[in-house]
């Protein structure tokens, strides 16, 4: 695990401790009650015809600091939802990637796509925060987590009508992804050791997982200059 992941993951246990303070699960779940927005992610992607593009809005990275300095999150979800998006994936996270879960909340009730809380998800507590904001889907990252960490995200994230999206990085995260068959398996392009990209990634760990049930997403690596 890089030293930026450890770091991260260790400020999301701190953070959390305030958040729980501030907001019983209760008080979660009711709001949740109250929305009505809510898409279902998987399927989107499942009905949609050809290849599905899940666009990215996000602020800031730690690789590669403020990409947006006049940002507006309703702005660039229009022009991704005008260009076509099948579904929106929004960074969440505040510290190191600028990210705000109201920018979730403002998105869906202005447009009718399915969006995913793009976050480090490391308590089952996230998964109840998150939807009720109006998110469609999470993130479990396979190589911050142990196997009991992600076999309580993802049970969550279905017991609340979540979509999942389960983080691989190489081979052996594919493998164990595949224990989660209704989840849909996202490969990472980015080498969390050097932080280097490469489409490649997705060719290699595509033998392992080609025969999953749900859909592969590749994740980095595709731009256009």
């Amino acid at each position: 695990m890089t030293n930026i992941l450890k770091k991260i993951l260790k400020e999301k246990k701190e953070d959390l401790k305030h958040i729980k303070r501030e907001n019983s699960l209760d008080s979660l779940e009711n709001k949740i009650k109250d929305l009505n927005f809510f898409k279902d992610f998987k399927a989107s992607i499942i009905k949609n015809k050809g290849v599905s593009l899940i666009s990215e809005i996000k602020k800031a990275s730690p690789s590669a600091g403020l990409l947006v300095r006049n940002f507006n999150h309703l702005d660039i979800a229009k022009m991704y939802i005008e260009n076509g998006s099948t579904c929106l994936s929004v960074l969440t996270e505040e510290r190191h990637f600028l990210g705000k879960l109201n920018y979730i909340f403002d998105i869906k009730k202005k447009f009718n796509i399915p969006v995913l809380a793009k976050d480090f998800f490391i308590d089952p507590y996230q998964v109840a925060l998150s939807k009720s904001f109006g998110c469609d889907c999470i993130l479990i990252i396979i190589a911050a987590l142990d196997k009991h960490q992600i076999d309580e995200l993802y049970k969550e994230a279905l017991k609340h009508n979540l979509s999942v999206i389960v983080e691989v990085h190489n081979q052996k995260e594919a493998e164990l992804a595949l224990e989660y068959q209704d989840a849909l398996i996202g490969i990472n392009n980015r080498n969390l050791k050097t932080l280097d990209v490469s489409i490649n990634n997705t060719v290699s760990i595509f033998e392992v997982v080609k025969d999953h049930h749900g859909p592969l997403i590749s994740e980095s690596g595709i731009q256009n200059e």
